[in-house]
């Protein structure tokens, strides 16, 4: 039996993972926070078991999964905490994702962790997973160390194991807060979005399209590779606010564009790995997304 095992499982990313899970026929244990008001987003079915654990607990995961001769399981880490800059909590995050590998070899388990465009820092030029990581955050300094401790601790173990660089996610579950569900709200009340220039790249990709890319680097991704996980068609930030007023059928007076960001963040991502590697091909474009997710229509 397919087994996977997904922390994080009830937030943004996760949820749309659990879910792909689900339709491929794997048995998901789904991990989420104690009592996140998430935990609700699944019901505890003979395909999915639900465990509530603090990241400081992720070692125990390798006693309350139950792993039968035959059985392939997969760790999908998504689980992370804390702001940007807070030091401590990016700590945790490491010593956690340690203690998950840690089970996962007592498991036998495949290990796919998810990593984000942060570790990459500014880049001016096509983002390939063998540029240099040049983080400018704890966040993103958090998640490349780490990408290369537990890459080295699965050599150890004789875990396989996968790294995924997730990019700009919109869908469903996007929490509110975010730019486009932000630009949506206040597209559909006739309201005034402020905006930086725009001019930075930007590769907006569906979740249930990342969610389907996780899986295939569950199943596809050479073992210690790192991939970028993005739609691999970016284009200037402007050009998606602008076609998301369209999509509303509001007048583009409503974007008001300002001045360039800084630390100036443009994301011109190459999938040609992640395409090689795996067949991905994303299905979802961001004109259908703004539609299903943020007009309902």
């Amino acid at each position: 039996m397919k087994k996977a095992i997904v922390t994080g499982a009830y937030g943004f990313a996760g949820a749309n993972l659990v879910r792909e899970l689900l339709d491929d026929n794997y048995m998901v244990y789904a991990v989420g926070r104690k009592k996140s008001s998430h935990n609700q987003r699944f019901q505890e079915s003979s395909e999915l078991k639900k465990i509530c654990l603090d990241m400081s607990e992720f070692g125990k995961l390798s006693e309350l999964v139950e792993v039968s001769e035959g059985d392939e399981v997969t760790v999908f880490h998504l689980a992370w905490g804390g702001a940007r800059d807070d030091f401590e909590a990016q700590y945790k995050n490491v010593e956690a994702s340690l203690s998950l590998m840690e089970a996962a070899g007592k498991l036998g388990a495949r290990f796919v962790g998810i990593g984000s465009q942060a570790e990459y820092g500014v880049k001016n030029c096509i983002i390939t997973e063998d540029l240099l990581p040049e983080p400018f955050t704890a966040y993103g300094a958090a998640k490349i160390a780490a990408f290369y401790l537990l890459k080295r601790r699965a050599q150890q173990l004789g875990v396989h194991f996968v790294w995924g660089r997730i990019f700009s996610l919109i869908g469903k579950y996007e929490p509110e807060g975010r730019m486009i569900p932000e630009l949506m709200a206040n597209l559909q009340s006739d309201q005034v979005t402020n905006l930086s220039s725009c001019e930075q790249y930007w590769d907006y990709l569906d979740a249930a399209d990342a969610a389907r890319a996780i899986v295939l680097l569950g199943e596809k991704g050479r073992d210690g590779e790192a991939y970028n996980i993005a739609y691999g068609s970016y284009r200037p930030l402007r050009d998606f606010c602008i076609k998301a007023a369209e999509i509303a059928g509001k007048d583009e007076s409503l974007l008001k564009f300002g001045n360039r960001p800084e630390p100036f963040v443009s994301l011109k991502t190459s999938i040609d790995k992640l395409k090689a590697d795996t067949g991905f091909e994303p299905k979802i474009s961001f004109e259908e997304t703004i539609r299903r997710y943020y007009l309902n229509v």
